[in-house]
C-alpha cells in the first residue's frame, strides 16, 4: 500500500491491529454508512459524536469508545470540535467481546496506550516495540466493562423526524397524540409503528433518548440539577426518579460504580492474553 492509500483507507492496513486519530471541528460533520472486514473501536476524547451501527444509535461521550463488530454497516455525525481516536483489529483477536456493537468504559490507561498507539507508523515491524505496545492495548481493551447504551433507531421516515427532533430538543415534551398529529398519523398508528420499529412503546423510547443525552452530559461534568433542567423535568427529583427506574441507581451511584469498575479494570482484574 503506498502512503496516501494508508491514510485514505487506514482499515486495510496489513496489521493485527493499528489505531488512527481524527480531529473534527465542523457544524455538521457527517462519515457517510460504511462496513469493512476489521473491527473497530471509536474512542472520544473530546466533544461528543452520534453514531448509528446496525439500526441503532449510539451517542459516544467523552472518555468513552463504542465498540463495531466487524462487517457492520455504521455511520457518524457530529458537531463543534471533536476528537477521535479509531483503533481496527482483526475480529478473531479479541473473541472476549461481543459480536454486536457495545460501548466501552475507558481506562486511563487505555486510553493513553490508544494515543500513543495512534502516532505509531502504520507499517510498524513485528515483533518489535510498536507491536508489544499494540498487544498491550488489546490486553486492556479485552477486559474494559462492557455497557449497553442505545436507542433503536427506526427505518420508518416520520419516526426517523422525530427521532432527529427529539435529538435536537430533548426538552420537548410533546404527547404521543400531538406527535401523532405532527407527522400527519392517527395516535395509534404512531404507537403500533413505534413499537414494530423499535421493539418499545412511545414512552420508553423517548426516555431512552433523554437517557442517552443525560449520560453525555453527565459524563461532561454537568451538575444532575442543570441536565434535569435541559432535558425538560420540572425537578431534579423527578429526572433522578427516570434514570434510577431506568437504570436501577441515582446518577451520582451510577457513575462511583463506572469509576469503581474502571480503576478494578486497569489494577485490579486478570489480565487477558494475546497471541498474534
Amino acid at each position: 500500500m503506498d502512503p496516501q492509500e494508508l491514510m485514505l483507507y487506514p482499515h486495510r492496513v496489513p496489521r493485527d491491529a493499528n489505531a488512527v486519530s481524527m480531529s473534527i471541528d465542523s457544524d455538521d460533520f457527517r462519515y457517510p454508512t460504511h462496513r469493512h472486514r476489521k473491527a473497530e473501536l471509536v474512542f472520544v476524547a473530546s466533544g461528543v459524536l452520534t453514531c448509528e451501527v446496525g439500526g441503532d444509535l449510539w451517542i459516544v461521550p467523552p472518555q468513552c469508545g463504542l465498540w463495531i463488530p466487524c462487517d457492520l454497516e455504521h455511520s457518524a455525525r457530529g458537531e463543534g470540535a471533536i476528537e477521535v481516536y479509531v483503533l481496527f483489529v482483526e475480529p478473531e483477536l479479541l473473541p472476549q467481546l461481543p459480536n454486536t456493537a457495545c460501548t466501552v468504559s475507558v481506562s486511563p490507561l487505555l486510553r493513553e496506550l490508544i494515543l500513543t498507539a495512534s502516532g505509531l507508523p502504520p507499517l510498524y515491524l513485528p515483533d518489535g516495540p510498536e507491536e508489544r505496545l499494540i498487544r498491550t492495548t488489546l490486553d486492556q481493551l479485552a477486559v474494559a466493562p462492557v455497557e449497553d447504551l442505545r436507542v433503536p433507531m427506526p427505518h420508518d421516515p416520520r419516526l426517523r423526524a422525530i427521532a432527529q427532533a427529539l435529538l435536537q430538543h430533548p426538552a420537548d415534551r410533546r404527547t404521543i397524540g400531538q406527535w401523532a398529529r405532527q407527522v400527519a398519523m392517527s395516535e395509534r398508528s404512531l404507537f403500533r409503528l413505534v413499537q414494530r420499529e423499535t421493539g418499545m412503546s412511545f414512552g420508553r423510547w423517548r426516555q431512552q433518548f433523554q437517557l442517552m443525552l443525560a449520560l453525555q452530559l453527565l459524563s461532561q461534568g454537568r451538575s444532575v440539577q442543570s441536565v434535569a433542567r435541559d432535558l425538560g423535568y420540572e425537578t431534579a427529583s423527578a429526572f433522578i426518579a427516570m434514570f434510577r427506574g431506568a437504570l436501577g441507581q441515582s446518577p451520582t451511584r451510577f457513575f462511583a460504580q463506572r469509576r469503581a469498575r474502571l480503576s478494578s479494570s486497569e489494577n485490579g482484574a486478570p489480565v487477558a492474553s494475546w497471541t498474534p
